[in-house]
């Protein structure tokens, strides 16, 4: 089987480089060649290619031409091919929808494997850079978990009370509550904001904007 591909770059050298390389593909079919965000849509509505390779620095709006390629043509899947590593550029691509990211100077082994895993329904990403990309992708995930789970007032109280670096039974007299209620808010806290110790509460609990004015 043949996967119809179109490359978008604005560096006649890398368009030739690419179509000298991956013409001798027996399982590629070049349909296209663009230079820009425009070209990038149009070729998509006139070829429908399986897999279109472009460049995020294109002349005009490519996430945009990602936007509308991915969300208008589902036939056809995008691979970035770039030379930006900036992590958080890939996640906002990442969450568009593309099928790959392959950063310029991967071997043209790499670059044939993202494309023929995009036409398969799989993302692929340059190893090395791909592991810094899911980790900061989990940081944001996590992140905006902690800020869905806001805490109640009684947490809160308990919070601020740890911010004064007081102890449990401390935090018990202050309350008025049982040293016991005051473990059991403790345990709820640490398995809400994904935390292990008191000073982790603190530091989570602040990441999600708990009132930083402490209790009299």
């Amino acid at each position: 089987m043949t996967i119809s591909v179109a490359f978008i770059d604005d560096h006649p050298i890398v368009l030739e480089g690419l179509v000298s390389v991956y013409s001798l593909k027996k399982d590629l079919s070049i349909v296209a060649l663009g230079r820009n965000a425009v070209d990038a849509i149009k070729i998509v509505e006139l070829h429908a290619p399986d897999v279109v390779v472009l460049d995020l620095s294109i002349p005009g709006d490519s996430l945009a031409a990602i936007d509308i390629i991915i969300k208008t043509m589902a036939k056809t899947k995008v691979v970035v091919f770039t030379a930006t590593s900036n992590i958080d550029t890939a996640v906002k691509v990442l969450n568009l929808g593309i099928s790959g990211y392959v950063l310029k100077g991967s071997t043209t082994m790499e670059l044939h494997e993202a494309i023929v895993a995009a036409y398969n329904g799989e993302t692929y990403m340059t190893p090395g850079f791909a592991t810094k990309v899911i980790m900061s992708m989990k940081t944001e995930l996590r992140q905006k978990a902690l800020r869905n789970n806001s805490l109640n007032a009684r947490e809160e109280q308990i919070v601020q009370h740890l911010l004064r670096g007081q102890t449990n039974r401390e935090i018990a007299q202050c309350l008025d509550i049982s040293e016991k209620t005051v473990k059991h808010h403790m345990t709820a806290l640490m398995q809400k904001l994904d935390v292990r110790n008191r000073v982790e509460v603190v530091l989570a609990a602040q990441k999600i904007g708990s009132p930083p004015n402490l209790v009299n």
